[in-house]
């Protein structure tokens, strides 16, 4: 099932567009049956679930980490094994990251995640406050910000997203009409399994995408 559907969604998408296989409590033979049907990009939420994946995936895929990010996550063994993160929404983060990068000579590539809902309990940047927060990370020299990422809030009906993922879209567009040093505004990652289409749409070029890919979870077990 899970090679089927991957082969599907590759011959969906457009060109330009890159796929992220949300592997949230995913078992790492699922996730190499995804690797192994073409996926490229592995997206982790938690950790330890993604350095069990590793030992079995390894580096047949890029890991990016889309997950929830606290300062005490960020240590030398997640630095080392994630090739993007796309939830980076403060700087504090931000230099934690720099910091342990600096320790092993390693430039990570981030994306700065809005909180295009406004959602209290949702982690991410306000919009107002977006390009303040890239300027401040521009300067760090262990980071490059590459982008922009949102989840947007979760919606009965995907149609209902467009507007979180339009005002992302003008930001990222603003921000990347700035020029700044140490920014190359190349990826806008929007939309999941129910709203990856719309994200397309309105310019998203990484959709992050799960259940379509493994499933339904299995909550009993995650």
């Amino acid at each position: 099932m899970i090679k089927q559907n991957v082969q599907k969604i590759l011959v969906e998408l457009p060109n330009g567009i890159e796929l992220v296989a949300a592997a949230k409590t995913r078992t790492p033979e699922e996730i190499l049956q995804a690797v192994q049907a073409g996926v490229k990009i592995i997206g982790a939420n938690y950790v330890q679930e993604a350095r069990r994946a590793y030992e079995v995936v390894g580096e047949k895929a890029e890991w990016h980490f889309i997950g929830t990010l606290q300062k005490h996550n960020v240590r030398r063994k997640m630095v080392e094994m994630f090739d993007m993160i796309e939830t980076v929404d403060s700087l504090e983060i931000a230099k934690e990251i720099d910091r342990r990068c600096a320790q092993i000579g390693k430039v990570m590539p981030i994306l700065v995640e809005i909180n295009s809902g406004r959602e209290e309990q949702k982690s991410g940047v306000l919009p107002e406050d977006a390009e303040q927060l890239v300027r401040d990370v521009s300067n760090l020299r262990n980071i490059k910000v590459m982008g922009l990422m949102t989840m947007g809030p979760r919606l009965g009906n995907p149609e209902d997203a467009r507007p979180y993922f339009v005002e992302t879209r003008k930001i990222f567009e603003r921000i990347k009409g700035l020029d700044l040093p140490n920014v190359e505004m190349k990826y806008l990652s929007m939309g999941m399994t129910t709203s990856y289409k719309i994200a397309i749409e309105e310019g998203a070029n990484i959709v992050r995408i799960g259940t379509k890919i493994f499933g339904e979870r299995d909550y009993g077990n995650s």
